[in-house]
């Protein structure tokens, strides 16, 4: 019998929103509705698929940094980008020569007229782009992790992590959508990891992973100076049976400090 082969990894963008918090470095949250199919109920950072719209040539006029980068990259930025707006309302992007971030009035205008069309994808983030004269800040989207989904799940994605800082004004933006998003907070990498281990919220492995390698970091200074020196290393976690039961491998240098973790019996 010819075994059924693993389904495509889709493209997709994640962005870790971060902050300087009274007590530390923060990053922003949201929880899924129990109606998605993927991650349901989970904690979990902003993100989704790449769509159509995400590769358009004409993002390159706006968006920074685009030069320096591949088609594909810009793709998966832009991506990011718009998903933290769908999800918390936080455009990261300016007008045109200008180096203000869109918040308050600015951006609830443009809340009301593009949200909607870009979940359903009537229109693309060129269209507002192009009709809004804003430029998206590509070049504050640091690369952080990449990671796929394991081959025996029925569906898999493609991610890329990225790192963006977050001002005090973009931060008072952040809030869930209702939608897709049910709730949403501004935490500490550790607390989120506690809070997994004392069975109050749901993290799914890759989201354990990347709180982990982010909490060794205590401000956004330091959180961008260990991503740009990181070398990313792709991660998609391999099932394999033991003697005690079955464990989760990944990469060792990818960095995370373990290349297995316990899979617990249910």
């Amino acid at each position: 019998m010819t075994s059924k082969p693993p389904a495509v990894a889709r493209p997709a963008s994640t962005v870790m929103m971060i902050r300087d918090g009274d007590d530390g470095l923060e990053v922003f949250m949201v929880k899924r509705h129990h109606a998605i199919d993927f991650a349901s109920g989970a904690l979990v950072f902003p993100g989704g698929k790449v769509n159509d719209h995400d590769h358009k040539p004409a993002l390159r006029d706006h968006a920074d940094d685009a030069a320096e980068m591949s088609d594909y990259a810009l793709a998966l930025r832009i991506a990011a980008i718009r998903e933290a707006f769908e999800e918390t309302g936080v455009l990261l992007a300016h007008r045109r020569n200008s180096d203000e971030a869109l918040v308050g009035s600015a951006l609830a205008d443009l809340l009301a007229r593009y949200r909607k069309p870009l979940e359903d994808e009537d229109v693309g983030m060129v269209d507002l782009a192009v009709a809004e004269d804003v430029v998206f800040s590509c070049d504050q989207m640091v690369p952080f992790a990449h990671w796929i989904t394991p081959e025996m799940m029925p569906k898999r994605f493609d991610t890329y992590f990225y790192l963006c800082p977050a001002s005090e004004d973009v931060a008072r933006e952040a809030a869930h959508d209702g939608s897709e998003a049910v709730d949403s907070v501004w935490i500490r990498p550790q607390d989120a990891l506690d809070a997994h281990d004392q069975g109050t919220v749901t993290l799914v492995f890759a989201t354990q992973m990347n709180l982990k390698k982010l909490a060794r970091s205590a401000t956004i200074a330091a959180a961008l100076k260990a991503a740009r020196a990181d070398t990313i290393v792709t991660v998609m976690p391999a099932v394999t049976k033991t003697e005690t039961g079955r464990v989760l491998r990944i990469p060792a240098e990818a960095g995370y400090g373990v290349s297995e973790v316990e899979i617990p019996s249910t």
